[in-house]
């Protein structure tokens, strides 16, 4: 029997519609199975009465419409091989294998006074040097201090983190510190053009090897600047026989007016094998892994003004309505879930997992990883970096040339700097945990983000880059700041080679 406050909608529409329902349909509404929405029946049963000068509706009209409707769902399903004599999806044939390898969950951090957020800074130092000094090019680099105290006009090598970039007049103008000194970099193009461009693209806080001339008691002409960045690698190939495929979504913001429901059913009913021509079935059929990459809802309260724009404005009932949707994913696969600034946790990274108190449903299903943002997780020994994109907002407004329309710029800039968010102080909050979890210190075979809702791919130095759109449509906020967002896309990767393909969802039909 359906829930009764989905009779109740039911009864409702077919009331504000004109019509009238008869005692027999609503028995029939009663005894409607479980999995139907009575709604989306009595939608169906109201347009057939009044396309038919009929404002009765009866029990036969419930009845047999709900009959093709549970005909529609028992066929999806097998498409996968659950129907008799079908042949079973080679997802549901093979164990998961889920390997969470980083998840900050648990690691809340201080209470963030001057004294706890001094020991971040440090470790950041630190772990970011040892990564530098991983470098042949970097090896012999000195720290601040020590490059202060050598004679003028040596060439020397030193290693700080950037407290400060000023540009203008064909330079710029960086002041880099350690723990014990502070010094004057200047990057000219007469100096070194390759040099000028990169520090250009410098961010606050980043921790760089910069090759100098000193030219003053604390100033220095820059002739190379040297991130951490990632060591050159082909693309990897991974050990897996089968093809496996995870897919990768983001930013589903169910409860928003302005959420997708027809595209997103339409990918539940991909994933079920009910969409698509025979090689996409095939596809949907190896799909053993679904990963979320932040803002599952739409949230309450997370900007001004926001209810008028919500369906939903109770953020349990957000998590409850998208849960209602998620659990018709089919049963063999896995869903890891990471938050974003949408949803009900703490908004300074790094993220824990939404508590249970607020999204219970998405707790009460076996399949479902909770994890925090960032994370990383191995799916039969591929590792996917899982973050949600939160500091795209800062690295847009501070780096010249960075767009909103292109997030792999923005992600492979994150893989140089080796840092998720290295903008302290501007709109991405940073918690000051004792250990910098947004360092990228293990190098992922996957990097995943979302965020700012427009769906792209590509490659550096043998990373796959993944940034997935939404399933919402273009909000007034996006488009006052001129972001054209590319919604109800899905993006999957096999992950016997880390080849991708995109799904398009807002479409009717499916295509690649």
């Amino acid at each position: 029997m359906p829930d009764p406050n989905a009779i109740r909608e039911a009864i409702l529409y077919i009331i504000r519609s004109g019509c009238q329902l008869k005692p027999d349909g609503l028995r029939a509404l009663r005894e409607l199975p479980g999995n139907l929405d009575p709604l989306e029946v009595v939608k169906e049963a109201v347009d057939k009465a009044l396309k038919e000068g009929r404002i009765f509706i009866g029990g036969e009209d419930i009845k047999v419409l709900g009959t093709r409707h549970e005909a529609d769902r028992e066929e999806a399903h097998g498409a996968l091989g659950l129907g008799k004599g079908a042949r079973r999806g080679l997802a549901e044939e093979v164990e998961a294998e889920v390997e969470v390898i980083m998840d900050p969950t648990g690691d809340a951090g201080s209470e963030g006074s001057i004294n706890d957020f001094l020991d971040y800074f440090k470790d950041r130092f630190k772990r970011l040097s040892s990564l530098l000094r991983q470098r042949l090019d970097a090896r012999d680099a000195l720290s601040v201090s020590e490059a202060l105290r050598v004679r003028q006009n040596t060439e020397v090598k030193l290693i700080g983190m950037v407290r400060e970039k000023r540009e203008g007049d064909e330079k710029v103008i960086a002041i880099l510190e350690d723990d014990k000194g502070l010094a004057t970099i200047i990057f000219t193009p007469r100096a070194s053009r390759e040099a000028y461009e990169k520090a250009r693209r410098l961010m606050a806080d980043q921790v760089v090897c910069i090759r100098a001339v000193k030219v003053g008691r604390d100033a220095f002409i820059a002739r190379e600047l040297i991130m951490p960045s990632l060591p050159e690698r082909k693309r990897a190939i991974k050990a897996t026989e089968e093809p496996l495929y995870a897919v990768l979504i983001s930013d589903i913001h169910f409860g928003s007016k302005s959420f997708m429901l027809d595209a997103f059913k339409r990918f539940i009913l991909w994933l079920n094998g009910g969409l698509g021509n025979r090689g996409l079935r095939e596809i949907a059929g190896s799909v053993k892994y679904l990963i979320i990459a932040g803002d599952l809802v739409d949230g309450v309260g997370v900007y001004p003004g926001q209810e008028a724009d919500l369906a939903i404005a109770d953020i349990h009932a957000q998590y409850e309505g998208l849960m209602a949707i998620l659990s018709n994913v089919p049963e063999h696969v896995e869903i890891i879930i990471s938050p974003g600034n949408h949803d009900a946790c703490r908004r300074a990274l790094p993220q824990p997992a939404i508590p249970k108190e607020y999204a219970a449903p998405l707790y009460n299903d076996d399949r479902v990883v909770m994890l925090g943002n960032p994370c990383i997780v191995a799916l039969h020994g591929v590792k996917f970096l899982v973050y949600h994109g939160n500091s795209f907002d800062d690295m847009v407004s501070a780096v010249p040339g960075l767009s909103f329309s292109k997030p792999v710029e923005l992600m492979r800039l994150l893989l140089e700097a080796r840092h998720l968010a290295p903008i302290y102080g501007l709109k991405t909050p940073i918690a000051p945990t004792p250990r910098d979890m947004l360092v990228i210190e293990r190098i992922p075979d996957v990097f995943h983000t979302g965020h700012i809702h427009v769906s792209a791919t590509g490659i550096h130095k043998g990373v796959v880059l993944i940034n997935s759109g939404a399933w919402q449509l273009q909000t007034e906020y996006q488009r006052s700041r001129g972001i054209v967002p590319t919604p109800g896309k899905a993006v999957l990767v096999r992950l016997s080679d880390l080849s991708t393909l995109e799904l398009d969802f807002t479409q009717p039909y499916l295509m690649p």
